[in-house]
């Protein structure tokens, strides 16, 4: 599901999630659905920021010869 989603979509369908689980409104079968859900978006963002920050990591570890190209 987190595929289809860009990283800020994720992000605003968790933040919809946690004001609905804060709100108490909800059931308890509702609020594990959303907890779940909550969670494997989590997840998948959590794991989007790490492979972003690896490659972050790796073109700011570029030799410095990269300099002399035009």
């Amino acid at each position: 599901m987190a595929e289809k989603l860009s990283y800020e979509q994720a992000m605003t369908r968790l933040q919809e999630i946690v004001a609905k689980l804060e709100g108490g409104e909800e059931s308890l079968e509702s609020s594990m659905k959303l907890f779940e859900e909550g969670a494997k978006l989590s997840a998948w963002c959590y794991q989007q920021l790490n492979e972003a920050e690896q490659k972050i990591t790796e073109l700011t570890s570029l030799p410095e010869d990269n300099e002399d190209v035009d």
